[in-house]
């Protein structure tokens, strides 16, 4: 993860047919999402969406993960292995999906609510999410990578949430990860310059408790330390002069949910 890779005219356009098949895609899954459906259904589904519009899962076999999509219930953080789990009222899931298409990747992810969840959850869910945009907006030609990290830093802190600190967003688009890192905390004016043809993946990752997480035996699973639920939401945004150019889209999530109330 050594070079910068900054991306043509074109190649944001090829970005953008990927973004949109994944987008889509986490449309498709949010119809899924309810009581009694395991997580490898849901990621079945996943490999069959992406492989009927021509793409592939970005994640199966990178680096030997398994499965299309990295689904992390409740207190699982990130790089949850699909399984016989079987979601459960109240609880919240995050679906983490990449797509390459033509050779371009994308990537993205958003945390469910499954059923009813209690008011302390959704406004975990609800803060992640204005994190997430409050940082998209820092993400525009002659910023840092720093102004990103403290517009989410700031924001979160502000509700005593713990912000995971041993994973971080990063660049995207020739491959599932590039440079930069784009940490979800740090300090305004601080890191890699953003300057137009970047294309990063801006994701935090937000603990209700505490910010420390662990590693399990499984080499991926990523979850609290304390058990407390854990969000995520991640978009895909090409860096341009005076406005964020947002590659991937939740408006297919935001649809089918709006349909669920």
């Amino acid at each position: 993860m050594s070079k910068v890779y900054y991306k043509s005219e074109d190649d944001i356009t090829q970005l953008r047919k990927s973004a949109t098949v994944l987008s889509q895609l986490l449309g498709e899954i949010a119809k899924e999402i309810k009581p009694g459906v395991t997580t490898q259904a849901l990621d079945k589904r996943a490999y069959e969406y992406i492989h009927d519009h021509g793409g592939r899962p970005a994640f199966l076999n990178y680096n030997g993960f398994p499965n299309s999509l990295c689904i992390s219930v409740n207190d699982q953080v990130v790089h949850g292995i699909p399984g016989n789990y079987e979601l459960r009222d109240g609880d919240i899931v995050s679906v983490d999906g990449g797509v390459e298409l033509n050779g371009y990747i994308s990537d993205s992810a958003y945390t469910f609510a499954v059923g009813e969840v209690n008011g302390n959850v959704k406004q975990l869910l609800r803060v992640t999410l204005e994190s997430l945009e409050l940082g998209i907006k820092q993400a525009i030609s002659g910023k840092r990578v720093g102004d990103i990290a403290y517009a989410v830093q700031e924001h979160v802190s502000q509700h005593g949430y713990g912000i995971v600190r041993e994973l971080v967003g990063h660049g995207v688009g020739f491959k599932l990860h590039e440079k930069p890192e784009v940490p979800n905390y740090g300090k305004r004016g601080s890191g890699t310059k953003l300057e137009t043809g970047l294309v990063i993946c801006i994701e935090p990752m937000i603990n209700m408790g505490k910010a420390g997480v662990k590693f399990w035996d499984d080499g991926w699973t990523v979850s609290t330390v304390d058990g407390k639920p854990s969000a995520h939401y991640e978009h895909m945004v090409a860096i341009r002069k005076g406005t964020p150019d947002v590659l991937t889209t939740f408006s297919y999530i935001e649809e089918v949910l709006g349909k669920k109330d």
